[in-house]
């Protein structure tokens, strides 16, 4: 009797697969008809949960004035410091959403290909799954459809996706050859879709600014422009790629790599606010935000190395498979925080974020891992 008592709770408390647990009683339906994925590159989970370490504000990660960048991030505490740096993070998509990895309170977020870098995570996050064939940055399409090019093969999503990166890999992380969804890749110009004259001038900014980064540009080169598509387009499907915090991490440059987090962060509560303000996307939208790899977090025999492998990732350099992943909107229990919880991977952005639409991505593509747990669940 025990053991039937013991598996008759267990059966109660495990998710399936879909938008929430069985019930007697039918679940009230999915508010959410919009679906903003948000990936800010390289952005580490120690900064995200921890802020700003003080061992890598240094003259050896070209901080020219490290009294300025600690009375602008440090704090006393990790949730002083984290609150600093990403202020609406913590304080609207953390309390009143759901955030995995941190690792310091038992919650692990990881990716699953093996390799830790740009392409086979995006590929991962958006495909559901590590394509063996990624392996690295090279410029080749990407074989599989992402969950967006799924969507938009449906009736009531054709013409309502849209993809923004500063990157010119988006061309080939989304198959432009094939996707037939609007992408810009922050390059060149914006030509799809209703055009405004924020955009076209924005057309103009990029044309003649330099690119510091070669193929990746500014990430207020593409924000701007983005914004002002979404409002006049209102796409239902959208996904927004930021790349500063990995390009400045990549330079070794810490203050600017905490620089450009904080006006991500800024971005994201600018997304926030004009979503809610546009009523074909108040209170029915979510938010999906997290990075496409971690970063080094080995620290060096000498303080001058300390924590010095921050700068890189990859195979080489462990840490890089550690991300962190949050969601808010009208269907995710306001969870907080998550710790003392299941490992979750990167490969399970894909069907959450086709379940907060109320579509089963994994019926389409197997491999795609499955929904984030207690993130869909309809609210009454």
């Amino acid at each position: 009797m025990r053991v039937l008592l013991v598996l008759v709770v267990l059966v109660t408390l495990v998710p399936t697969r879909g938008v929430g647990a069985q019930s007697p009683h039918p679940a009230p339906a999915l508010k959410t008809r919009n679906v903003f994925l948000v990936m800010l590159d390289g952005l580490r989970w120690q900064e995200v949960f921890s802020g700003a370490d003080e061992a890598l504000i240094s003259k050896e990660n070209h901080v020219a004035d490290a009294d300025a960048v600690k009375r602008t991030y440090w704090r006393d505490t990790p949730e002083e410091r984290r609150a600093v740096l990403m202020p609406f993070f913590w304080t609207t998509i953390a309390s009143q959403g759901q955030v995995f990895g941190n690792r310091y309170k038992a919650s692990e977020a990881d990716v699953t290909n093996g390799i830790g870098v740009s392409y086979p995570g995006y590929a991962e996050t958006l495909c559901g799954f590590a394509e063996p064939a990624i392996k690295g940055n090279s410029k080749v399409w990407n074989p599989n459809p992402t969950v967006l090019e799924w969507l938009h093969g449906q009736p009531e999503f054709r013409g309502r996706v849209a993809a923004f990166g500063a990157w010119d890999m988006f061309s080939y992380i989304f198959n432009t050859e094939r996707c037939e969804f609007p992408v810009d890749n922050g390059c060149g110009p914006i030509t799809c879709g209703k055009l405004t004259p924020v955009i076209e001038t924005m057309n103009r900014v990029r044309a003649e600014t330099p690119y510091r980064w070669g193929g990746a540009a500014f990430d207020s080169m593409v924000f701007i422009p983005a914004m002002e598509w979404i409002r006049a387009n209102k796409p239902r499907a959208v996904f927004l790629g930021l790349g500063e915090t990995d390009e400045w991490g990549h330079e070794c440059r810490y203050g600017d790599y905490l620089n450009a987090a904080t006006r991500a962060d800024r971005y994201l509560q600018e997304l926030w606010t004009t979503i809610q303000s546009i009523p074909e996307y108040a209170d029915q939208t979510s938010l999906i935000v997290c990075p496409d790899h971690g970063r080094g977090d080995v620290r060096g025999p000498e303080p001058a190395q300390a924590h010095r492998d921050w700068c890189n990732h990859g195979p080489r350099h462990p840490g890089s498979d550690a991300i962190w992943i949050a969601v808010l909107g009208p269907d995710t229990p306001a969870l907080g925080e998550r710790m003392n919880c299941p490992r979750v991977t990167q490969s399970q952005v894909a069907s959450t974020l086709a379940a907060l639409l109320g579509k089963d991505f994994q019926v389409a593509e197997p491999r795609a891992g499955a929904v984030l747990p207690w993130v869909v669940h309809p609210q009454k």
